[in-house]
């Protein structure tokens, strides 16, 4: 009998630290807590001691700093990562990242080569409030230069992670604890062009399109559930890609299905889900497609948990909002 191993999401980014470490000796990660599962959940356990402090390396609490230095790092010929704990303090590493490590390669004409990978983790939930739970992806996914990846699944966690690395471009990979336990078959590491990447398909469907990033495709399918249920089959899209956005089979999918519901965590104002249904209905020139997207509240994050309830994405109200927008 043939038995077939599980990743977990966490596991998955592990393993892609040690395959990079281990096959790439120019590859080097900097930032703080990268040693403390309170900070990087358990996906850099012990990597310190197994390749030395030389390489992973724990940085003072300083976002701008460090990043300055992985972005000289990469210029100077290395291949280095900076990973920040919370997306709510890469703020601070803003002018690194978007005035500089962003435009590097435009300013020079193309003629410097910048792998840098900066890794940022969404963290929400458990009541830690306004300041600590914010997933800014639109915010990066707006600069252009900058290539944004945002991970659902535990083997796409892995190889675009290896993948990021791998790029000869600045690269900002996002992934969100909330995503740490989800489970996978296990399948070998693939080095994959991230250029050439494309939204996948979770599931198929011919009643309506549905189109999620990071843990917001776990709603889709969810959602796809409990459709089905209803005999309405979804034909359900992870974005993995946000910058820049190739729509290309979305766009086909909603040629045929006639719906397009776009979840995402972030909020409604200028973002991710807003610009993916406007390249969308650019591209097709129909007045009977119906659109929606679904967002978090457009409110600062509550400190309490029964707000927070209402705050984050509610399955069933979706549900009920999508079935009233389609009956």
């Amino acid at each position: 009998m043939t038995i077939i191993k599980s990743i977990t999401y966490a596991e998955a980014i592990y393993e892609a630290y040690d395959y990079l470490l281990n096959n790439y000796s120019d590859f080097i990660v900097m930032g703080q807590g990268l040693w403390s599962p309170w900070y990087v959940g358990d996906t850099m356990n012990g990597l310190d001691k197994k390749y030395g402090k030389n390489r992973v390396i724990d940085s003072p609490v300083s976002e701008n700093a460090t990043t300055g230095a992985a972005l000289g790092a990469a210029i100077a010929g290395l291949r280095p990562m900076v990973v920040h704990p919370r997306m709510d303090f890469m703020i601070l590493a803003t002018d690194a990242i978007v005035n500089q490590s962003a435009k590097w390669q435009s300013m020079l004409g193309g003629n410097k080569k910048l792998p840098l990978t900066i890794r940022s983790i969404i963290n929400r939930g458990g009541e830690q409030g306004a300041q600590h739970s914010q997933a800014l992806h639109s915010w990066y996914a707006h600069i252009p230069g900058l290539r944004v990846v945002m991970p659902y699944s535990p083997l796409d966690a892995r190889d675009l992670l290896i993948s990021s690395v791998l790029s000869e471009d600045p690269v900002l990979y996002i992934d969100d604890r909330w995503c740490y336990e989800f489970k996978e078959d296990y399948v070998e590491i693939s080095e994959l062009a991230l250029e050439k990447l494309k939204p996948k398909k979770i599931r198929n469907g011919s009643d309506i399109t549905l189109v999620g990033s990071g843990y917001s495709t776990e709603i889709c399918v969810q959602l796809g559930v409990k459709l089905a249920d209803n005999n309405l089959n979804a034909d359900i899209f992870d974005l993995r890609v946000i910058n820049p956005l190739n729509l290309s089979t979305i766009i086909e999918s909603v040629k045929n299905t006639g719906k397009l519901f776009v979840l995402d965590g972030g909020w409604k104002n200028c973002g991710l889900a807003g610009e993916v249904i406007a390249s969308v209905s650019e591209k097709i020139d129909s007045q009977y497609i119906t659109y929606n997207r679904f967002t978090i509240l457009n409110s600062p994050a509550p400190s309490s948990y029964k707000l927070e309830k209402t705050y984050y994405h509610n399955i069933n109200e979706i549900y009920n909002n999508i079935m009233k927008k389609i009956l």
